[in-house]
């Protein structure tokens, strides 16, 4: 078995609750300045979270509100610059800082940059959603302390199809047997799982109660020092929250059990 030498981050849900008071809300400006009186509350935003990737939300919500729009020889276009307009909205939202990473992201990354551990993102959020929340949350120089920032269209299909991972994988130039994926969702479990990746959750608000069968252990955070984590599922961490040892330790028991 190789020795762990690299973690996959995935974005939204996992390095920061962006979805509820992020995302959503970046939707909604985008519609209300498109003068559509569309309105994404929460619970129907849970739903279309069942689906990955902004454009195809938009285009699930219209199978299931307005399917005549869908037929409307400039609906591929419409779809193209609501999702623009939302992305902008979204970038300025990150910007005032309103979105912070979750409790022990920041700490975690440190640990694993100080152990030499390789850090790469794979997303299926734009580029620009990503380095701005890193830019917004760690500073400039927090975008470069990913060496892989795969996310958005750059692969054919989007999670829970495995391509965004096997794209992270290319570009470390590293076997999945090598790494880590952490997740926050069912989607992302089946694509990491796709990939060949043993894969750990960290569930949220959105995705407590989802399937994470495959995975090596769910918990509802990454916790703290002093404030520990509670786990669904697998081996509880030794310190309490989640740190190297815990997931180097996850990590061997995912291989010694097959995966």
């Amino acid at each position: 078995m190789d020795r762990l030498a690299a973690l996959i981050f995935d974005v939204d849900g996992t390095l920061a609750d962006t979805e509820r008071d992020g995302h959503r809300v970046a939707f909604n400006r985008a519609f209300a300045e498109a003068g559509l009186d569309w309105h994404w509350d929460v619970a129907r935003y849970g739903a279309l979270l069942s689906v990955t990737g902004g454009k195809e939300r938009i285009r699930k919500f219209l199978s299931e509100d307005w399917p005549a729009l869908l037929q409307e020889p400039d609906i591929d276009a419409r779809i193209r610059a609501l999702h623009a307009a939302k992305t902008r909205h979204y970038v300025a939202l990150l910007e005032t800082g309103a979105i912070p990473l979750r409790p022990g992201v920041r700490r975690l990354l440190q640990e694993a940059r100080a152990a030499g551990l390789r850090l790469a993102i794979a997303t299926t959020t734009t580029p620009e959603n990503v380095t701005t929340l890193l830019r917004a949350t760690l500073g400039e120089e927090g975008i470069g302390w990913f060496e892989v920032i795969a996310a958005g269209d750059i692969v054919p299909a989007k999670k829970p199809a495995p391509d965004i991972f096997h794209r992270a994988l290319a570009e470390l130039a590293l076997p999945a047997r090598a790494c880590l994926a952490l997740e926050d969702s069912d989607n992302g479990v089946r694509a990491a799982k796709g990939a060949g990746l043993a894969v750990v959750v960290t569930t949220n608000d959105y995705t407590e109660g989802q399937d994470f069968s495959g995975a090596v252990a769910v918990l509802d955070g990454f916790g703290e020092p002093g404030v520990p984590v509670t786990v669904q599922a697998g081996e509880p961490p030794v310190a309490g929250h989640v740190d190297l040892d815990s997931l180097e330790r996850w990590h061997r028991l995912a291989w010694e059990a097959g995966l």
